[in-house]
């Protein structure tokens, strides 16, 4: 085999490799800090996605169901069913928009926001089981942040 034949086979050997990937370690990344997050938020009730969805009412108090989804990419197939087991603990309620029918608004319940002092130990309990530098955390989130507006097509903020 040429030497050029050889080299082009083992580059296009390596494009395969799984540790090669920068998807695959952004996945198994994801899926290891999340699996941090569980046993915290077991304690106080909740699952990550639905943690996510309570960070941004604790941000905003009420959002549309569209407003949420673009926030969390994620659609609404996905959002419903989680919507409607925080309508079942109390944690949020859902109302038609009175000007629009067709949107539905997600607003924080007095319980929700109760939440949010117990919900505020998570982070911290996090710190403490990664242990990084502040300075190192901010400049990963920039470089995520900065990657996923890439990804996604969107302007810079």
């Amino acid at each position: 085999m040429p030497r050029n034949a050889a080299a082009k086979a083992n580059s296009e050997r390596d494009l395969i490799r799984i540790d090669d990937q920068l998807c695959f370690a952004l996945y198994a990344t994801s899926r290891a800090i999340t699996g941090l997050y569980r046993p915290v938020l077991q304690e106080i009730g909740l699952t990550y996605p639905q943690y996510l969805v309570m960070l941004v009412l604790w941000e905003h108090r009420t959002v549309t169901v569209s407003e949420l989804g673009a926030r969390l990419y994620l659609d609404s197939g996905t959002l419903t069913p989680l919507l409607k087991r925080l309508e079942r603990q109390g944690l949020i309620a859902r109302s038609r928009d009175s000007e629009d029918e067709r949107q539905v608004n997600i607003e924080l319940t007095l319980a929700g926001a109760r939440m949010r002092r117990q919900a505020s130990a998570v982070a911290g309990s996090l710190k403490c089981r990664l242990p990084l530098p502040e300075q190192k955390i901010r400049a990963l989130r920039t470089e995520l942040n900065q990657l996923l507006q890439m990804a996604t097509g969107e302007e810079s903020a």
